[in-house]
């Protein structure tokens, strides 16, 4: 087995409610057995999200296919991603997307983010 990351795609079963379906999602990232979190995030409207896991051995890529008591019930889909065999080509593979189709970098965007008011 190589190293490469994978999406994960998680609903949570009708009504699971947005806090509790975030907090689960959470718990499931926060679990290192299933490889390095590189990237997550929540989804509006259904309840549920994503995940980027930098799988580097057989033992955390058999955990993508347990779900778990965080994720037990859930909808999951993983995929393995092509170009990000790890959390480096994963950024990489970021950079790339945005400076090839939309001609602009990360620092870019990043200086032109207006201040958080909070």
């Amino acid at each position: 087995m190589s190293s490469r990351c994978h999406l994960v795609y998680a609903l949570a079963p009708p009504g699971t409610s947005a806090r509790a379906a975030n907090d689960l999602l959470n718990e499931y990232v926060a679990d290192r057995s299933r490889g390095l979190a590189v990237w997550h995030d929540h989804f509006v409207g259904e309840h549920g999200g994503a995940v980027v896991l930098d799988v580097r051995d057989n033992a955390e890529e058999e955990r993508l296919d347990d779900p778990g008591r965080p994720l037990e019930g859930w909808e999951l889909h993983r995929h393995p991603l092509t170009f990000s065999l790890t959390a480096v080509g994963f950024s990489a593979q970021t950079s790339f997307t945005l400076e090839g189709y939309r001609d602009v970098s990360l620092d870019e965007l990043a200086a032109d983010e207006p201040d958080d008011p909070r």
